[in-house]
């Protein structure tokens, strides 16, 4: 170990290297002062040197201290130890400042240069040679200004952001190195009492008479700075009254006064004017470039009357610069007032501790935890620095708010120009400074444009730090919140309207004059209004949950079913409708209204679109109002907003409920699951943030996104952002001698020039697993299926090199196609397969569409070709013509261009380009019509009811069906949909459309009322001669248009039909088995057959005596279910019918009561069935049961004259008839319909399904009956 001479001498050498590179001074007196410092170390540390610290320079300890730190020259390790305990009290989670041994010496400084005008802030810095860095202290002198100091204690706050400087926080008067000068004191002075009425006399005086002022400060305004201009005002009071003047201090040498001014001390100020405010007209005291602020004392101050020469001077006319600025830039104002129920806000002073920064943006400070600080209506040019978490400040004459926004948690005191901030000790915590920014403060400039007051300021604040928190990922802050003129940011475009909405009318200005000056105080926060925020745009997690809580919320199972329908079904069927249901939202579902925020985003993995913010994604169905699919890809990674929305709520549920009795017990339901999306119209979009440009960028990274590099785990790197840019077309010709492969994305020129390639969809199919095996690949067997789709496309004109973006304005490849077809390659054909990255083009790629792909990073024209190969060996190709198959790339891009029917005339000059284009867009009637022969159709029309139901038996499962569930679908395989399609709304033609669950997962938007194309599905016909359709492999849909609002039930399958058209039985065909609903006045003939009966819930045998009757095996259920049918024959004059009742329907038909029926019910239930026949020859129909009092009751009801009586029937028909009619010739049959006759050519009769039956008052009989005779007339 050295000696301690040695340690000392090396010390001591270092110190001269400090005081040669930092120590400030003249040249070549650096020893004296070198000296001088050393003196104070001594001492300070009782004779000794510190020879644990060492010095360090200003320059030092801003580039190499990157964490909060303090140092303490004399004090011992307990002592320190006790400090920070002591700061550790209101954040014990909070560390304290790490202790350094450094040694700092610096002059305190305002700022300003020598022999130059600077704008001076009213900060304080200390500087040295190597640098000058910003300073706060707790207590400071005028005198300290310039003089070299020893600063025995202090702390070094660095920024969050490391590449700026930090600040000192001075924690105990510096030492000075040099004796400061003594400066006099005595002076004479007049008192606010008499220099009070200077200020509201009219009489005129001469100019450059100066006052000197001595009084107690009563206030101090903060330090304004408009236009490059600083200046604050104080309030002197005379020792003996309450009077009191302003003084308004504006010189740059006297900002530092700030520092120095402490409320309740005396002072004297010298060289002081008077000047009139122009805008306001009021008069106030004005410091000179030589006056002086001194400390009061008494025995060197003497008062001075005011003299005649006050008496003869003219008042100063020329108004402040800086004031007139103020009023003009700083144009605040206040939200308007509603007396009835407006607030008064309490002015009060309050002592705390910063506990956390709410946000240091918007000058939200949380104190004590339970108080928040608002210093946004009190400008802080100190940048906020020394309010960190642990410090205390005292707040003098703020405004105090209760409850200003329902939703925020904390009383407000909120301060404004009137107010008084002191920091009264700083924080012992190493928290980092986060410094406001100055320029383009967002919250600031909104809050001073719309005249905010409080409660809307907090609401704005609220809005913007969840937007910031949701899109700063993706954009980065600064883009995302920039507030420019020309340019305004997204967050400004989705703030501006809802502040207009709230603020229609821009409040008065401001009046900033009488803020600070008036004697009765007015100012934005003196009243209030507590807000309820009219909407809210919470994270898109959060719109998830909210939704799928407000679809469980009073949700009961029995509200999807009709009780007169559940009552009969057993429990297989029961359980089935109750999997699947769902629920819709709009924005006025949610209190407050919600508006949806996301970037719009497509998954590779699922191929849908998405919205997409840093907590979740929301799957998403575009359509647009004009009917055209929506294919808009350079939308992709746009930021948008969305208030006029369909949010669809997909419930599926696992229940084991043993009858319909059972639905309000949900210990029955095992599984509850949820799939939530969102639907609209493009229409309603408004784009926040446009994506931009990147292709080139893209290139350069090989195409890696922003978002992959993101450490988040909640953004997923499947989700892609494709650019759409379309390039500069470049002179093929020049690169013809290039040879690159493409294919890996990169060009061996390492330009940014790109291919592009104009094609047209002819067809697309549907997403599904497939067993592509492409030819490239090594050892294709055992590879699993692949989640994949194709489309046949016709290449228009030939492959295009492109360079430096710009928009295209035509389509030069339309233009370049010859009239008569002769160019071969705008007439060829291919098949386009997209797997992996490629599947996200799925939603965009519409049959009819013009579509460009661009090839990036390549200038090979043939890249194309290259990379096609024929689907089937060539040795087994019997089709010359048969396309080639073209893998899409992951690379690619693919640009929408517009639509073939939007193409102007002269570019569908050849005709030669729709070639190709025979796929048929059928109606429903043509598909129904029994001379239809093709077996692929496609349709558009409008869903009229979903219905879930179970896969056809005779149906055999695709490969997909036999694959275990897939991830994302929610339904089992062993589920189909059946869409019941109309043309429109409430047309009778119907056609029922069937989909495997496997499917589903990739068909979203489904809803009833929304119209849908349905493309490439297989027309069916079953064995009772009824057309359906199926969706295989090659289908797909496009949705047309969304449900309506009005058409849209929260727990209802299917919107619900107008009242059915009331037609004759002579107008319907047994070949139009596609009439869903319709009304008949008819006559009921007889009761043909009856079949009431009890089976059991879950293996549908006979129920009987309260226990199932089967015995092997024996079943467990102790629950039954009571069916009933019939039969009757009805006739309307025009025909006969033979109408198949159920259920309740029966009880309706014979005219039973609700009592009657039920006793019929029980007694059916000791028997387990009950049949009678009447009406139909022997050998047909039901057996008739044995001889008891139910039956003979029974047989007699509907033997009884009563029964035959006038009814209004609702059917549909028979879609499954027990005999299949053949045509037979009509014949001549007479009808009476009480005491008219007619006679009428029918045919057989037609097998119908009662839906509904109602009976017919007297009144409405005459009018039908009349109406019914007219029309038959006009037609004989």
């Amino acid at each position: 170990m050295a000696a301690p001479g040695a340690a000392e001498q090396r010390w001591l050498r270092e110190a001269q290297d400090f005081a040669r590179r930092a120590l400030p001074g003249p040249d070549g007196q650096e020893p004296a002062a070198l000296e001088a410092v050393l003196r104070c170390l001594r001492s300070a540390g009782s004779g000794a040197l510190p020879l644990g610290y060492s010095f360090i320079s200003i320059s030092d300890l801003q580039h190499q201290q990157r964490i909060p730190c303090c140092s303490h020259l004399t004090w011992s390790t307990n002592e320190f130890r006790e400090w920070a305990h002591q700061g550790q009290g209101a954040l014990p989670t909070q560390t304290t400042l790490p202790r350094t041994y450094l040694i700092l010496v610096g002059c305190i400084t305002d700022g300003r240069q020598e022999n130059k005008e600077k704008l001076v802030d009213g900060c304080l810095y200390v500087k040295d040679n190597t640098g000058i860095i910003p300073c706060e202290l707790l207590h400071f002198e005028l005198e300290w200004l310039e003089s070299l100091f020893l600063f025995p204690s202090w702390s070094y706050i660095p920024q969050t952001n490391q590449s700026a400087a930090g600040y000192l926080e001075i924690l105990e008067d510096p030492v000075p190195v040099n004796v400061p000068k003594k400066v006099l004191h005595s002076i004479p002075a007049t008192y606010p009492t008499s220099a009070e009425p200077l200020l509201t006399s009219r009489i005129p005086c001469r100019k450059r008479s100066k006052l000197t002022v001595a009084g107690e400060l009563v206030r101090l305004g903060p330090l304004l700075c408009v236009r490059h201009k600083t200046f604050f005002f104080l309030f002197l009071k005379c020792f003996t009254s309450a009077v009191c003047v302003p003084v308004l201090v504006q010189e740059p040498s006297q900002l530092a006064w700030h520092h120095v001014l402490q409320l309740g001390h005396r002072y004297t100020i010298t060289g002081l004017s008077i000047s009139s405010l122009k805008k306001s007209g009021q008069k106030t005291f004005v410091t000179g470039v030589p006056s002086c602020l001194l400390p009061y004392c008494a025995e060197h101050v003497r008062e001075q009357p005011l003299n005649s020469t006050w008496q003869g001077e003219s008042t100063q006319s020329s108004s402040l610069e800086t004031a007139e600025q103020l009023s003009g830039s700083l144009e605040l104002g206040f939200e308007e007032e509603r007396p009835r129920s407006t607030k008064e806000s309490k002015i009060i002073s309050y002592v705390g501790v910063v506990t956390k920064i709410l946000n240091v943006q918007a000058g939200l400070f949380l104190l004590d935890n339970q108080v928040c600080l608002c210093l946004a209506y009190l400008p802080v040019l100190k940048s906020a620095r020394g309010l960190r978490p642990g410090a205390c400040v005292e707040l003098i004459d703020v405004h105090l708010l209760q409850k200003p926004l329902v939703s925020f948690p904390f009383i407000v005191l909120g301060a404004c120009l009137s107010s008084t901030v002191v920091l009264k000790r700083f924080s012992r915590l190493s928290t980092p400074y986060q410094p406001p920014t100055s320029s383009g403060n967002l919250c600031l400039q909104l809050l001073f444009r719309y005249h905010l007051g409080m409660p809307l300021y907090l609401w704005l604040v609220s809005l913007l730090e969840t937007f910031e928190e949701r899109f700063s990922c993706f954009f980065g802050r600064r883009r995302l919140l920039s507030c420019t003129h020309q340019n305004p940011g997204a967050a400004e475009k989705f703030l501006v309207p809802l502040l207009q909405a709230m603020v229609p009318d821009r409040e008065k200005a401001r009046d900033i004059y009488n803020e600070i000056l008036a004697k009765v105080h007015h100012c934005p926060l003196q009243k209030y209004l507590t807000l309820d925020p009219p909407c809210q745009a919470p994270s898109l997690s959060a719109v998830c949950h909210v939704a799928q809580q407000k679809s469980w919320e009073g949700f009961s199972p029995s509200q999807l079913l009709s009780p007169l329908e559940a009552q009969h079904m057993g429990t297989q069927d029961l359980n089935r409708r109750l999997v699947w249901s769902y629920c819709t939202l709009s924005a006025g579902s949610f209190q407050p209204r919600l508006i949806l925020l996301g970037v719009l985003r497509v998954s590779s993995r699922s191929s849908l679109l998405q919205l997409q913010d840093k907590s979740s994604t929301l799957p998403c169905v575009i359509s647009q109002k004009d009917g055209s699919p929506f294919a808009n890809t350079a939308l992709i990674g746009s930021l948008l907003q969305v208030e006029n929305y369909q949010l669809v709520v997909e419930r599926f549920l696992q229940t084991d409920f043993p009858s319909w009795e059972h639905l309000e017990n949900l210990e029955h339901v095992r599984e509850k699951k949820t799939s939530v999306y969102v639907q609209f119209y493009f229409e309603d979009v408004q784009v926040l943030h446009a994506a931009e440009g990147q292709l080139q960028k893209g290139l350069r990274s090989e195409n890696s996104s922003s978002l992959r590099k993101k450490k988040d785990d909640n953004v997923t790197p499947e989700l892609e952002a494709p650019e759409a840019k379309v390039l500069k077309l470049e002179d093929p010709k020049s690169d013809t001698h290039r040879d690159e492969n493409c294919q890996g994305g990169q060009s061996s020129t390492g330009t940014t020039s790109c291919v592009s390639h104009l094609f047209l969809v002819t067809q697309k199919e549907g997403l599904m697993l497939r067993n592509y095996q492409l030819p490239r690949e090594e050892d294709g067997e055992g590879q699993e299926l692949q989640r994949s789709f194709q489309a046949t496309v016709l290449w228009l004109g030939r492959p295009q090199l492109w360079s430096h973006p710009r928009e295209i304005g035509n389509l030069p490849e339309l233009e370049d196609t010859s009239c008569d077809g002769e160019e071969g390659v705008t007439q060829q054909e291919a098949l386009l397969l997209f797997m992996g990255k490629s599947l996200r083009w799925f939603p965009f790629l519409h049959q009819d569409g013009l579509y460009r792909f661009i090839v990036p990073c390549c200038s090979d024209l043939e890249v194309f070709d290259k990379l096609c190969f024929p689907p089937v060996p060539a040795t087994f190709l019997t089709r010359p013509s048969c396309p080639l198959c073209l893998p899409v790339q992951d690379t690619w891009h693919l640009q929408h261009e517009t639509w073939i029917s939007c193409l102007p005339e002269r570019q569908l000059a050849t005709r030669m380009v729709l070639t190709g284009m025979d796929q048929r867009i059928f109606s429903i009637p043509e598909v129904l019509s029994s001379s239809f022969t093709g077996s692929l159709v496609s349709f558009s029309g409008e869903i009229v009811e979903r219905t879930l139901c179970a896969s056809p038996k005779n149906e055999k499962p695709s490969t997909t069906v036999r694959l275990p569930r897939q991830k994302g679908n929610l339904l089992a395989s062993d589920h189909s949909v059946k869409l019941s399609v109309s043309v429109a709304p409430g047309s009778p033609v119907v056609v029922d459309i069937y989909i495997t669950a496997t499917y589903l997962q990739h068909l979203w938007g489904l809803l009833p009322g929304a119209k849908i194309l349905f493309q490439n599905l297989e027309r069916k016909i079953s064995r009772f001669h009824n057309v359906y359709c199926t969706y295989i492999a090659c289908s797909c849909v496009s949705i047309i248009s969304l449900p309506a609002s009005h058409l849209l039930f929260p727990s209802s399958p299917a919107g619900e039909a107008s009242s059915p058209s009331l037609v004759f039985l002579s107008n319907l065909r047994p070949h139009l088995q596609n009439l869903p609903r319709a009304r008949i006045l008819c006559h009921l003939s007889c009761v043909l057959t009856v079949y009431l009966q009890w089976v059991c819930s879950l293996c549908s045998s006979i129920f009987k005596e309260g226990r199932c009757t089967r015995h092997n095996p024996p079943c467990p259920s102790h629950t039954g279910v009571r069916q009933a049918s019939a039969r009757v024959l009805v006739e309307d004059g025009t025909g006969e019918a033979v109408v198949l009742c159920r259920n309740e329907h029966v009880a309706a038909m014979l005219g039973l009561s609700l009592l009657e029926w039920e006793a019929l019910q029980n007694c059916v239930q000791s028997r387990g069935s009950m049949s009678i026949q009447h009406g139909e020859a022997t050998g047909t129909g039901c057996l008739e049961e044995p001889e008891d009092l139910v039956a003979c009751y029974l047989r007699s009801l509907c033997r009884s004259p009563l029964i035959c009586r006038p009814i209004l029937l609702d059917f549909s028909l028979d879609r499954k008839p027990s005999k299949i009619l053949q045509p037979a010739p009509l014949q001549l049959r007479n009808f009476r319909c009480a005491e008219v006759e007619f006679v009428s050519q029918v045919g057989p009769r037609l097998s119908l399904l009662c839906l509904n039956v109602e009976e017919v008052e007297q009144d409405a009989l005459r009018y039908l009956n009349s109406e019914r005779i007219r029309r038959t007339s006009s037609y004989c």
